[in-house]
This record gives C-alpha cells, structure tokens and sequence, in this order.
C-alpha cells in the first residue's frame, strides 16, 4: 500500500481533503490503515511543491476520517502494444 497522506479537513461539499505525501491518479481507491474502502481520488489540487488530494468519501460520516491516514495500493502498469 502506498501512503497518500492525512485527512485535514472535510469540505461542506463533503470532500476529504489530504495533505499530499505522494501523488496518486484520479480514480483510485482509498482505503484507510485498516484495508477498508473509503472512497475514490477525486482531484489534485494546489502547488506543486505541497499538493492536496480531494476524495470523494464513500463512508456515512466523513468527519470520522479527520486525522486519519489514507492509502491508496499502487496501479500496475499497462502495457501498451503498437499496430504492425
């Protein structure tokens, strides 16, 4: 599992926002330490030398999530083919 950062705040359009450690692509699935889903990678926001991650939460109360870590496991590689 890759580690993507802390929970600092939940915005009032019910989004987790996570102090970036590393960056993971739009569309991957968050889990939390215990292995359990918590939601999708919705965006990539802010300064490239300290982003923040938007989740969109998939639990009942998100406000649960505030200090927690999330995680994400890591895409494998697709391989691409050329036309001959």
């Amino acid at each position: 599992m890759l580690r993507i950062g802390r929970v600092i705040h939940i915005t009032p359009s019910r989004k987790a926002v996570v102090k970036a450690e590393s960056l993971p692509k739009i569309g991957d699935k968050v889990f939390n330490e215990k292995k359990r889903f918590v939601g999708t990678v919705f965006d990539l926001i802010g300064p490239v030398s300290s982003p923040y991650i938007s989740v969109k939460p998939e639990v009942k109360d998100p406000n649960k999530l505030i200090n927690h870590v999330l995680y994400v496991f890591p895409s494998k590689k697709r391989r691409r083919f050329r036309k001959r």
